[in-house]
Order: structure tokens, then sequence, then C-alpha cells
């Protein structure tokens, strides 16, 4: 298996990114997604200057973007959303969406289940569409009822992909199996082959080591389900703005290229600016929890 990591969790030149992670020994990116702020020309050249390639970009459903939406057009610009994306990853020659398919924060429903689990697949099945014919894969992700009420577990992503097509796949996520599911390790081997990618963080959203999973386990239960693929690191640190704050020097009080929107999704997820000292610790901790099982 290979190393990837995320870059929606400190706003920072990508180049800062790709230089940090490539020191550290990453070897992939699931690059943040948000295609209109990337030039994939370019960034397919950073990467390739610094030995990194793209493997993928997961969704990031905010404001309006809703696949399950009442409104007709609201949920045709959230499957163009979803295709735009689609089609940098192709460009940066990566091979994962990671896909929610409701707005991250939006807990109470807008129709009956039966209309959204209908609009779902249909919207999906356009992304299908695309990815079938362009070699990249649909990993629908479950994410907690605290940020969704639409898919929370593995057996509903799994469902889902079913109804979707049977290239159609699941990604997992530690931290929210961690808090949604009865057995991480039984939902990992019910979804099996269908596993496309799987994002890791600590049961309390740190890095890797930082908590209490058993990462023994996860590996050895990814290789009983012949999972060889990426891991992507997700860590989002929550913030302790009180004097029990083990890492005092976390919080970034004046951060530069943090737009509103990224702030309010960051503070959303129980976390906000951090400074770069701590990013680097946290980046360093997953590879360090996690190399010795790959």
């Amino acid at each position: 298996m290979k190393l990837a990591i995320h870059n929606w969790m400190r706003a920072e030149p990508l180049e800062s990114t790709i230089i940090r992670i490539a020191a550290m020994g990453y070897t992939h990116l699931e690059i943040q997604g948000t295609p209109e702020n990337y030039n994939t020309k370019e960034v397919k050249a950073l990467l390739e200057a610094h030995g990194i390639q793209c493997w993928g970009s997961v969704t990031l459903m905010l404001e309006e973007r809703n696949m399950l939406a009442k409104d007709l057009t609201q949920r045709q610009m959230s499957v163009q959303y979803v295709l735009d994306l689609a089609k940098m990853v192709k460009e940066l020659g990566g091979s994962v969406i990671s896909l929610v398919p409701a707005t991250v924060g939006k807990i109470i429903p807008d129709a009956r289940p039966e209309e959204e689990w209908q609009w779902a697949i249909e919207g999906i099945k356009e992304l299908y569409a695309y990815t079938e014919a362009n070699g990249l894969k649909i990993g629908i992700e479950p994410i907690n009822r605290f940020e969704t009420y639409f898919i929370n577990r593995g057996a509903q992503a799994l469902a889902l992909a079913e109804a979707v097509g049977p290239n159609c796949g699941v990604c997992l996520d530690t931290f929210h199996m961690n808090l949604e599911e009865e057995d991480m390790f039984e939902t990992m081997k019910k979804v099996g082959h269908r596993l496309v990618n799987f994002h890791v963080a600590d049961n309390n959203r740190m890095a890797p080591g930082m908590g209490h999973i058993d990462w023994s386990r996860i590996m050895s239960t990814l290789k009983e389900i012949e999972y060889d693929k990426v891991l992507s690191v997700e860590f989002c640190a929550p913030m302790d703005r009180t004097p029990a704050n083990p890492y005092p020097n976390s919080i970034d009080t004046a951060p530069v290229g943090l737009s509103d929107e990224q702030l309010k999704f960051l503070q959303d997820h129980g976390s906000s600016a951090v400074t770069e000292e701590f990013y680097s610790m946290l980046t360093q901790q997953s590879i360090d929890t996690l190399k010795p099982f790959l």
C-alpha cells in the first residue's frame, strides 16, 4: 500500500504542501475538491517535479451543493460540480473520487427517503458514466450523523454503490467508522472488494497514533480483504482554546490565504486554522504510525 494525504486541512500554497509531504516520504496526494482553484497542467508539473502522484480528490459538499436537493437545478449544479472535480482528477492522472452526496453539515432532510434515494442514484449514475469512460472510480463515503443525515454507515454506502453499478465503490474513513459502526472491522469485510479508498485519522480525528484506534488490526483487516491501494491521511485536529491545551502553539491567529468558506468548513469540523508547526507535526506523526505497516 501507498500513503497519501489530503490538503484541505490547512490553507497554504499547494507547493508548500507537496514539498513537505515529499520530504516526509508520502507518495500520493488527495487534492482538495476545488477544481476552480487549480490549473491542472501546472499542478501536474509540480507533482512530477517532487515525485508525488495524484491519488484523487474528495468532494467538498458545501453551501448549495446537494445531490438530494428538492430543486432539480440545484441537483444538476451539484452533479456538474462533481463532474468538474472528476475531470480535474483525470487530468492529474488520479484514480478516485471520494463522494459525499449530501451537503456536509445538513442534518435535516427536505424530502421523503424514497425520493432522496432515487435522486442520489440518478445523480451518481451520471457521474458513474463519466468515471467508467475515463478509468476512474467513485467511492461513496459515509460520514457521521453530526455532518449528514443521509449516509453514515458502510452498509448504507454499499447499498447505494450496488444500486449505481458494478464498479461503483465505497470509501471508508476510520474516524467516522469509530463513531457510527457497531464493528468497523466487520464493516470493512462487508464492503470488501468495493473498497476503493480508505481515509485514516484516529478516533479523536488527530493523526493516526494519537488516539485509541487499533492500527495493527486495521491493517490486518485491509490485507484480509486484499485492499492494496492507498491510505489517505485526513486528520482534522480539534482546537483546544483552554489553558488545558497540550499544543499551545497549534492555533494560527493570523492565517494567510484562508477564505471565509474554508474557515467555516474547518470550524464546522471542530477545527480552525492551524500553525505550520502543528500541521507538520500531525503530518509526520501520521506517516510514522502507518509506514511500518505498508
